[in-house]
């Protein structure tokens, strides 16, 4: 029951930020989070949604999802127009890009890469 109100708190606070023709549309997506050199999911990973303006601009709100132990997580009740997705994993670098929410049902897989190593002017 706490998941579910959970669920429909952050469905509502979406729609209200929207602010898009598209928001009596909604979709459900789904996504998985794996690792990018051996295709293994990643266990609790931090999935951060954020309204976008038409202007590029990522709004104030947002909310945050966590995989599950197969790497995956999911939200209904997004309303359609473009939408922010970062994934954060200690030990991974940081995913984001911006997306359109146009579909019923959308899923994305998302593969984190392990982080580079940083370019020094002092290495020869």
């Amino acid at each position: 029951m706490k998941r579910r109100s959970r669920t429909l708190l952050l469905t509502a606070a979406l729609l209200l930020l929207a602010g898009s023709a598209f928001a009596e549309k909604a979709s459900s997506l789904k996504f998985l989070v794996i690792m990018d050199y051996n295709g293994k999911p990643v266990r609790y990973a931090s999935v951060i949604l954020h309204p976008v303006s038409s202007h590029g601009k990522q709004g104030n709100s947002g909310f945050e999802l966590k995989t599950d132990e197969n790497g995956q997580t999911s939200f209904d009740g997004v309303p359609y127009g473009k939408i922010r997705i970062q994934v954060l994993m200690p030990g991974f670098q940081t995913f984001g890009g911006d997306y359109d929410i146009n579909q019923p049902q959308q899923e994305f897989t998302i593969r984190l890469k392990r982080p580079q190593k940083q370019y020094s002017i002092y290495d020869k």
